[in-house]
């Protein structure tokens, strides 16, 4: 089996992710994608971030009616600081036998040396890394030992630029949001009024 991971805070989650998600599905015969919301990620030490539930719900509607995409609360349901490397290692112990393909951005891989582990998180999975506008595949090269480079895939892709931190703002100013997240996670943050108030989220490691 392969499997991809998809990690994020998915505060909330946007087209760009899924877009993402499908295109290394087709890209590379991925046999389903979990999507793993953050628990506690390191490098959001300290900012504020929407209730785990209200992210969870958001990733299982946006996701919802593709049936290569599934929801994973293995992050969520972990108390403390949670790494990569603990994820991967987890999801190497449910499934034995599949091969796992960690999706991101050129972007984090290039941040890789400064991660948890890293050596050992690229044992344990293939990166899948999109291509993103002012980042260049020869940085890789450049900032990255050899042996982690032989363990990272481009993946050309169309551009979306949206960001989570686009749309809390959009939100709190008032501004439409319709077409940058799936429909039913536009209803859901109008429904429970998330994102009006930056004060009302949670702080990480408190």
């Amino acid at each position: 089996m392969r499997i991809g991971i998809m990690g994020g805070t998915f505060d909330p989650i946007h087209n760009a992710h899924l877009f993402l998600a499908e295109e290394a599905r087709v890209s590379y015969s991925l046999e389903r994608v979990l999507f793993v919301p953050n628990g506690n990620p390191p490098h959001k030490e300290g900012e504020l971030l929407t209730s785990a539930e209200h992210r969870f719900a958001m990733t299982e509607i946006a996701i919802a009616g593709n049936p290569y995409f599934f929801a994973s609360r293995l992050e969520l349901d972990r108390a403390g600081i949670v790494y990569t490397y603990d994820t991967l290692r987890l999801l190497q112990e449910e499934y034995p036998s599949a091969k796992i393909y960690y999706l991101t951005g050129i972007d984090t891989v290039l941040e890789m040396l400064t991660w948890h582990r890293p050596q050992e998180v690229l044992k344990m999975a293939q990166f899948i890394a999109a291509t993103r506008p002012g980042f260049d595949s020869s940085q890789i090269a450049e900032r990255l030992p050899e042996s982690f480079e032989k363990r990272i895939s481009l993946l050309p892709t169309t551009e979306l630029n949206i960001s989570s931190t686009e749309i809390r703002a959009r939100v709190r100013k008032g501004k439409p949001i319709r077409y940058l997240t799936p429909e039913r996670v536009v209803d859901y943050i109008e429904a429970h009024r998330l994102y009006l108030n930056e004060g009302v989220r949670e702080r990480a490691y408190i």
